[in-house]
């Protein structure tokens, strides 16, 4: 593989909506592990990071019956690899498929609107921690994986608070789905995102940079790379099904509804 190969222009930073999409391939490899790869000069396809899951679908070679099942998405300094099989191939594109073909992209529009639901409901707790009186609890990383979503917070809650805080979290989250509210997700220079995240941003994010911002309703935006709904009532509902503190970290585990 060409190591010159410039960063993967990532479209679904853009528009979390767009399912399908044009682009033009790069290289098509295969990998010290033995995953045959894609790499294109842009993606709506999400790579798995920030807690997410990556997309799955397809992609195929225009002008050929060559159809590229995508299993799995990652990003590694900038470039998008997308991991998987060719259909139905009986080893005839075993040979180097030209650069700059087009290509077109196929995103699988179930796993990704659940995957953008349970990463979008991750960012309601963090909204609804500070209307509960959780506020004190400083914001870690989260796992919005279908198998078993949580958020993880620094600090800790009283056991004997634990039940309670759980049913008020739950139904705080559940009456700002109902109200709805738009999401707003956009790359902005670093002043402007501060604003919008309550007057600062995170020590990770270097100052001039311009940050993508996620924006839930009339609430503090935060920084994420991740995909999200387009409303907060798309969410539907969410279920907080327990929190747990222990050595100074809290777990808010949850699901969303179907």
């Amino acid at each position: 593989m060409n190591t010159e190969v410039i960063p993967t222009k990532l479209d679904y930073y853009d528009n979390t909506l767009k399912l399908q999409s044009t682009s033009k391939l790069i290289s098509f490899f295969k990998g010290d592990d033995g995953r045959r790869a894609l790499i294109l000069e842009s993606t709506i396809f999400h790579p798995q990071g920030g807690g997410q899951p990556s997309d799955t679908g397809f992609i195929i070679v225009a002008d050929s019956d060559f159809k590229f099942i995508v299993q799995d998405v990652r990003s590694r300094d900038g470039i998008v690899f997308h991991y998987g099989v060719i259909e139905n191939s009986g080893g005839e594109f075993e040979m180097e498929l030209e650069k700059g073909k087009e290509v077109r992209l196929w995103v699988d529009e179930s796993r990704r609107k659940l995957n953008s639901r349970l990463h979008s409901a991750g960012h309601l707790l963090d909204v609804c921690m500070q209307k509960v009186g959780l506020g004190h609890l400083e914001p870690g990383k989260g796992y919005h994986f279908p198998d078993g979503p949580y958020v993880e917070y620094k600090g800790s809650v009283p056991q004997n608070e634990l039940q309670s805080k759980t049913k008020e979290l739950e139904l705080e989250a559940n009456a700002l789905i109902s109200r709805g509210g738009k999401v707003m997700v956009a790359v902005l220079p670093y002043e402007e995102a501060s604003m919008l995240c309550g007057g600062c941003l995170p020590d990770y994010i270097p100052q001039g940079s311009t940050p993508r911002i996620v924006k839930l309703g009339d609430n503090p935006g935060c920084p994420c790379g991740g995909t999200h709904v387009s409303d907060i009532s798309e969410i539907i509902s969410m279920k907080v099904s327990q929190i747990r503190t222990k050595k100074g970290t809290t777990k808010v585990f949850y699901s969303v509804g179907s």
